[in-house]
């Protein structure tokens, strides 16, 4: 029963991670200068983030129900950046969908460099959680 609740919770945990890799490339094919796509991609970050936090926050508890000490702090961990970088991340999204609307030409790069780097954050977590699930559900 416990392998059976933190395999759940890892599933459960994989759900947002497999969404924002499917739906954040989708904007690379638009131009970020256009106001309501700039919006709605911070709107994806926030809500990608928010479900990274709820999930992260269940995960750590299954684990630690489970009375798995190990899993249980490295899930803690992906919470906790999880807080960290949604406050960072949308700080500097909102600076810069600033900028670009005071007229920043550099404004739209800066903001695609951040789309990036949170698609590649979301990627290595995601590696990082398929590659745990031999060790969380032995067969």
């Amino acid at each position: 029963m416990p392998e059976a609740v933190a395999f759940l919770a890892t599933v459960i945990l994989l759900f947002p991670m497999a969404y924002f890799l499917l739906a954040s490339p989708a904007f690379l094919f638009v131009t970020l200068d256009i106001p309501p796509v700039a919006q709605l991609l911070r709107g994806l970050f926030n809500a990608y983030f928010l479900m990274m936090i709820i999930t992260g926050v269940i995960g750590t508890v299954a684990f630690a129900v489970t009375g798995r000490p190990v899993f249980t702090i490295g899930i803690g961990l992906l919470a906790a950046f999880a807080v960290s970088a949604r406050r960072w991340f949308l700080r500097q999204m909102d600076a810069q969908i600033s900028a670009r609307d005071a007229g920043d030409a550099d404004a739209v790069r800066r903001l695609r460099r951040l789309h990036w780097g949170g698609m590649l954050c979301n990627a290595i977590q995601l590696v990082a959680i398929v590659v745990s699930i031999p060790y969380i559900a032995p067969a």
